[in-house]
């Protein structure tokens, strides 16, 4: 009660007040609801400005009481505990309007008090980012602190929150992006943000700032446009390209299953660049096989939100007029499938053979009559290999006089478990041809038959080796054996 009485009996005469409020008005003090490096308020309406909470520190000065001025710390109910004075709750308050708070409470002790709030040391803000992000979850976002007027005092923002969770996913809504912003009375705000016009045109101001128990929430699109996937994919605020992703690749395919999918092209060591595509799944899943429909593949994508997004590929397009958006950006969850052609065109195999996400070699039986490898050879020969040039590889094309050289025998083991077996005509000057040079598919086996000649010494052979063995008199009969031998 002493000080009360003391503060109580202050009066300044009419001169005194007259100088000292020009003094206020020239002094350099902050102002009465200054809050240090301001904040941005494009993009939305007013009344964003800084809200106080608990862990904030605010500098108090009081004209010509320096006894009650000083820093105070705001109690993690919303209170400030001030000297003389009480406690005065500032919960989700403006600075302004934490002045005039802190002003009413002192007027119970002092006549007329003069007092400056400033904020000297900002609290973390706990922000909450759910939906289509890698990590939601509630975070805590630092700011730079400041003591009165710092334009380097840089608050957080939308996509700093969001990179905060990890990024975006693919499955992501950019344009219906919703934060939840508490009120001090009333019900929760909501400010909506289309943040795909601002990686469009540069409308920065749409990455609004955020205060202490935001909320955001990133919904799932219906649908996914393949020309915005990539834009969107490199995006500083979406999941970074390098970020290991589960994907499942069933359909025609040669090894089918989940892979491990990272940026870079999976037929080569280094892997550490590009973009974790359709295509580089497809390489980890061993290629393409031949019957395999590209044009309708698809991504079949889960949502946050417990839905599925079906995205439509089509590589062909991607094959013919270099239309990369085709080759879309895979997410963790994803499943490629690659169905089954009704009809395939022998003129299109060619080109298909040579993609990327083909198989790089494949596996081919050339048996019989040849050289290579004794009675047959297995060979492993590029996706595009031809009869003629799988021949060649297995030692047709050498001086042979036991093999048939017009005509060998492919058989072929079919996707439905059927066997297929035909008599190829062999013209080693073909280019591709179904009929005459046709393109070999992984596990065709090749027959090259004896000559007409070699089957008939054979034959005979056989029927008089067993004379000979008894009846060596008879040895001229090998002399009259070999001479039919080719």
């Amino acid at each position: 009660m002493v000080y009360v009485n003391f503060f109580k009996q202050i009066t300044l005469p009419m001169v005194s007040l007259t100088l000292l409020a020009v003094t206020f008005m020239a002094s350099p003090f902050p102002s009465m609801a200054q809050v240090s490096g301001g904040e941005d308020a494009a993009g939305f309406s007013s009344g964003s400005a800084y809200k106080l909470g608990g862990g904030d520190r605010i500098l108090i000065e009081i004209v010509e009481v320096p006894e009650l001025s000083g820093e105070y710390e705001i109690l993690s109910d919303g209170t400030v505990v001030l000297r003389l004075a009480g406690s005065v709750d500032v919960r989700g308050m403006t600075i302004e309007q934490a002045a005039a708070a802190i002003t009413a409470q002192y007027e119970s002790v002092l006549n007329d008090p003069v007092i400056s709030v400033t904020l000297s040391a900002i609290r973390p803000l706990n922000v909450g980012v759910t939906g289509e992000v890698t990590r939601p979850g509630i975070y805590s976002l630092n700011l730079i602190p400041g003591v009165g007027v710092r334009p380097g005092v840089q608050y957080p923002t939308v996509t700093q929150a969001i990179e905060k969770a990890g990024g975006i996913t693919q499955a992501a809504n950019l344009r219906e992006v919703q934060v939840r912003r508490p009120q001090r009375s009333g019900p929760d705000r909501i400010i909506n943000i289309n943040l795909w016009e601002m990686l469009q045109g540069g409308d920065y101001s749409r990455d609004m700032i955020l205060q202490d128990g935001d909320a955001i929430f990133i919904p799932s699109a219906a649908s996914t446009n393949l020309a915005e996937a990539r834009q969107i994919a490199t995006a500083s605020f979406s999941q970074q390209p390098d970020q290991p992703r589960t994907v499942t690749v069933v359909g025609e395919v040669y090894t089918p299953g989940s892979y491990v999918v990272i940026g870079g092209n999976t037929t080569i060591d280094l892997r550490n660049q590009g973009l974790p595509t359709v295509t580089r799944a497809i390489q980890l899943a061993g290629g393409i096989k031949p019957l395999a429909d590209i044009r309708q593949v698809q991504v079949r994508r889960p949502t946050k939100a417990g839905g599925e997004q079906v995205i439509n590929v089509n590589l062909w397009q991607l094959l013919q007029a270099g239309d990369t958006t085709q080759d879309t950006i895979v997410q963790d969850g994803d499943t490629i499938v690659i169905p089954t052609a009704t009809e395939v065109n022998p003129a299109e195999a060619a080109d298909l053979a040579t993609a990327n996400f083909s198989p790089t070699a494949i596996r081919v039986y050339v048996v019989g009559e040849v050289r290579v490898g004794g009675a047959g050879s297995v060979l492993q020969v590029p996706a595009n290999t031809t009869l003629n040039q799988a021949l060649l590889a297995g030692g047709f094309g050498y001086d042979n006089p036991r093999a048939r050289r017009d005509a060998v025998k492919l058989i072929r083991l079919n996707p439905d478990g059927t066997v297929a077996e035909r008599e190829v005509n062999v013209d080693l000057t073909q280019g591709i041809n179904d009929q005459t040079n046709p393109l070999l598919r992984n596990n065709d086996i090749i027959v090259v038959e004896r000559s007409r000649m070699t089957a008939f010494s054979d034959r005979l052979g056989s029927a008089i080796d067993p004379i000979v063995k008894v009846y060596p008199l008879f040895n001229f009969l090998g002399v009259l054996r070999s001479l039919f031998r080719f």
